[in-house]
């Protein structure tokens, strides 16, 4: 008995599925769609970069850690030219997509930059908050290089590959400074 009312529910619940009216499907999208949003969002990001970088070097108590993010200002400069190169390349108006993800990332160094200013502390957290975004750009540009590739865009390729070493030079250089002094200084305080 309780078989055969599992299976009436069963098939009333296929006869639903079958009458129920589907969504129309959105317009086909392909790996460049996905590739254009992307880059949509890297951009926005960069462009949010550029506005924190400063405020994290001023917040900065050792002068190399302020020196670091300056130069890292520089280069998120030529960074945001890169895609924009990108943008003309893929023949797509270069526009942004707000990034949840960097406005996180970001919001947590504003904490770190409230909560420990004036500690021994704050500089081992701007750098692990210079880090989070490190990361965060080094996964989006393999990942953008890695579908441009794919796509046949070598140009485009040559283009994030540069900013993509770039990210992976800073975040290396974060570390060197994070191991060399920063770190022990906020433990010995």
């Amino acid at each position: 008995m309780a078989a055969k009312k599992s299976a009436r529910k069963s098939a009333k619940k296929s006869a639903a599925r079958r009458t129920t009216p589907r969504k129309p499907a959105p317009k086909d999208k392909d790996l460049n769609d996905l590739f254009y949003d992307q880059l949509k969002d890297v951009y926005f990001a960069e462009k949010q970069i550029l506005k924190a970088l400063p405020k994290m070097a001023k917040a900065a108590q050792s002068r190399d850690l302020e020196a670091a993010f300056t130069k890292h200002f520089h280069e998120t400069e030529g960074q945001v030219d890169r895609l924009e190169q990108v943008f003309r390349l893929i023949d797509k108006p270069a526009r942004t997509k707000t990034c949840d993800a960097i406005m996180g990332i970001l919001d947590e160094g504003k904490e770190v930059m409230d909560e420990y200013r004036g500690t021994e502390a704050l500089d081992a957290g701007l750098l692990a908050a210079a880090q989070a975004v490190e990361h965060y750009e080094m996964a989006r540009y393999g990942t953008m290089k890695a579908w441009a590739m794919q796509l046949g865009m070598h140009e485009v390729v040559r283009l994030i590959d540069e900013t993509l070493e770039q990210e992976r030079k800073t975040d290396k250089d974060l570390t060197i400074l994070a191991e060399g002094a920063v770190n022990s200084e906020a433990l010995a305080a």
